[in-house]
């Protein structure tokens, strides 16, 4: 039986790499030559015109690492931010990722429940009936966070679809932004910390889902810029594959973003977003028409360090 757990784990052994690349495009990431190109195919609608560039540029991305990042991470608010046509260019990114091997994880943190957490979980990695009666797969992705602070009420409902379909999610835990510890840190009577709580819960609602490799297909989302509460949350939460925002542009180095890595060095995949996209920008002795060959160049880079870093761990 499919599960996400186990097809996330063996692609990370099989490529050797613990990546996973973030997919949120802005016109500003994007190469000269890829808007001029846009603007001569649609040059009479501007909304086309700036979807078209997207997909050019996150298909040449994807073409230059698929071989060696085994998942993409498109966040859904940069399609949405430009409108219909850019939804139409992240469907054909989800399919054409997947046509790659590549494993696809909607990072769209869904926060609602009951029958508008259902139809999120259904629309965004499980399936819509239409009126013809046959039921289709949406937007398709593997995988979607989701944001669990609503309770098992916002959760049931995708555990529901990674039960039935062989997906995953990924909830968020400890955040990487700086204010997370607003809420998160605050403690409880009982003493925990409230991310420790979620940690707890999150652990709790995967145990059903737990795969072959050991992990579950029920992650969580801990942020590499707090490294010694990752170390701590992977004790809590030993069978969870965790996702780890916050390396490369929002500061975060290789030794703290494996800190939440199990000790055999498994368990957790490491996003880069803007690091990766925007190699290109970072590399004077390349024309920005090379831009998908600096994406690969960062993402051998990025790997290389990861693998260094779980070698000799600096956070344990």
């Amino acid at each position: 039986m499919r599960n996400f757990a186990d097809l996330l784990v063996r692609r990370i052994a099989e490529l050797e790499n613990p990546t996973v690349m973030g997919l949120d495009p802005k016109l500003e990431y994007i190469p000269q030559k890829l808007i001029d190109e846009a603007i001569a195919e649609f040059p009479d609608d501007g909304q086309k015109a700036t979807a078209h560039a997207i997909w050019l540029f996150n298909k040449a991305l994807i073409d230059a690492v698929y071989d060696i990042v085994p998942a993409i991470k498109p966040q859904l608010a940069y399609y949405e931010l430009y409108g219909i046509e850019a939804l139409k260019v992240l469907d054909k990114t989800v399919k054409y990722a997947q046509s790659k091997d590549m494993l696809v994880i909607a990072d769209c943190k869904r926060n609602d429940i009951g029958a508008t957490s259902t139809a999120y979980a259904e629309g965004i990695i499980g399936s819509t009936q239409i009126i013809d009666g046959s039921s289709v797969s949406m937007m398709g992705s593997d995988c979607a966070t989701v944001n669990g602070y609503l309770g098992i009420d916002g959760v049931k409902p995708f555990l529901d679809v990674c039960s039935r379909d062989g997906k995953g999610i990924f909830i968020l835990v400890r955040t990487s932004n700086p204010s997370a510890g607003d809420l998160q840190d605050l403690e409880l009577k009982d003493g925990r910390k409230v991310y420790e709580a979620m940690a707890a819960l999150v652990n709790g609602w995967g145990k059903d889902l737990v795969g072959e490799e050991g992990f579950s297909s029920v992650g969580a989302v801990v942020g590499a810029t707090w490294p010694e509460q990752a170390v701590e949350i992977r004790k809590l939460m030993p069978d969870n594959l965790i996702l780890v925002p916050g390396y490369g542009a929002q500061g975060a180095g290789p030794d703290a973003a494996v800190a939440s890595f199990t000790a055999d060095g498994r368990g957790s995949i490491v996003n880069a977003s803007r690091s990766l996209m925007c190699a290109w920008k970072k590399r004077e002795d390349l024309d920005p028409s090379d831009f998908a060959a600096a994406t690969r160049d960062e993402a051998i880079d990025m790997k290389t360090k990861l693998n260094n870093a779980l070698k000799d761990r600096k956070y344990v």
